[in-house]
């Protein structure tokens, strides 16, 4: 009877593995290019 409920929770678990598998590979990115930049200008 608690679908509603359990429909949210799932949501937003899902929301949170999506943005996961977003932030992750864009913080490699921006990680790599600021090692990168710090041996070119450092």
């Amino acid at each position: 009877m608690n679908t509603m409920a359990d429909t949210k929770s799932s949501n937003k678990l899902l929301m949170a593995v999506f943005w996961l598998y977003v932030l992750v590979p864009l913080a490699w990115g921006v990680t790599n290019t600021l090692i990168q930049a710090m041996k070119l200008f450092g």
